[in-house]
């Protein structure tokens, strides 16, 4: 069975960890100093920390100084994350040695940029898919990308998907906005229905509250990806079978390897809903373990 990856974040704002609700920066909240913050998710366990900059994401300043520092000091796997949508941004990003560099959902206004990102640095790229369901008219849900910190609609997910896809993105990390912060529980609708048009590995962001919650994303089952988008009557990807094998660009041999791969968990744990350990203890149980 491949891991599960949970990924603790550290969002920084003006040199202090702090959170979010719903990609609103009028509900942010002091969570304590960022450097503690990582090192504690460190001493708990953590492989991955994501690691996000809030005032470059809001386009209000930066912190890039003292999240190169962080990356500099954890012995983790760092996903950079916040306000990279062009070149000087990401740049800063991929020289302070972090793992993995998360190119925002604002940057999808220029497809032809984030596909030269793309090719240029291959697996250290992942897109961010912020996405707002809206309702048509007549009741079905609209998944459509808006950046949390504002800037209006880049189109819908599924063909945005498709065409990233065929620029041989490597990684999307999709979140619910409307769950961000919310400890509401995860869209889990949505996640199944990517997994059904993608085959491109996928960590969810927003809304986890409990060990439940994680336990039922890592349970989400790999499929093959389909020829269309989801049903517009329904909002949900066509119904296909569990994929048995491994997908495209894995090493693995009889075991799937799981198109979500992962999680980024945050006000679950500053608001000890449950601590980091359990968390990694309870993904790491076997299917059908409760």
């Amino acid at each position: 069975m491949v891991p599960f990856t949970l990924l603790p974040a550290v969002d920084v704002s003006v040199g202090r960890a702090a959170r979010v609700t719903g990609g609103d920066a009028a509900s942010e909240a002091d969570v304590g100093d960022a450097l503690g913050a990582a090192r504690a998710w460190q001493r708990d366990g953590a492989d991955w920390l994501h690691l996000v900059d809030l005032d470059a994401a809001f386009g209000r300043g930066t912190n890039a100084s003292l999240l190169r520092a962080i990356v500099a000091d954890v012995d983790m796997q760092v996903q950079w994350s916040g306000g990279v949508h062009h070149d000087s941004v990401l740049d800063v990003a991929l020289a302070s040695g972090c793992d993995r560099v998360v190119v925002s959902t604002a940057a999808l206004h220029d497809l032809d940029w984030c596909a030269r990102v793309i090719s240029e640095y291959g697996p250290r790229i992942a897109i961010a898919l912020d996405v707002r369901i809206e309702l048509l008219d007549d009741g079905t849900p609209d998944y459509r990308l808006a950046p949390r910190g504002g800037g209006g609609s880049f189109g819908g997910l599924w063909d945005t998907i498709r065409r990233l896809d065929t620029e041989g993105c490597s990684r999307y990390v999709i979140t619910d906005v409307s769950r961000d912060g919310s400890l509401d529980g995860p869209n889990i609708d949505l996640y199944q229905s990517v997994t059904r048009v993608t085959g491109t590995p996928v960590i969810a962001s927003g809304g986890i509250a409990t060990l439940a919650d994680l336990h039922a994303l890592a349970r989400i089952p790999s499929t093959p990806p389909s020829d269309r988008a989801p049903d517009r009557a329904t909002g949900r990807a066509p119904d296909r079978a569990v994929h048995s094998g491994s997908l495209p660009g894995d090493s693995t041999t009889n075991r799937t390897r799981p198109v979500l791969e992962g999680a980024i968990v945050g006000k679950a744990l500053y608001s000890g809903r449950f601590t980091l350990p359990a968390a990694l203890a309870r993904v790491a149980a076997e299917p059908g373990d409760d």
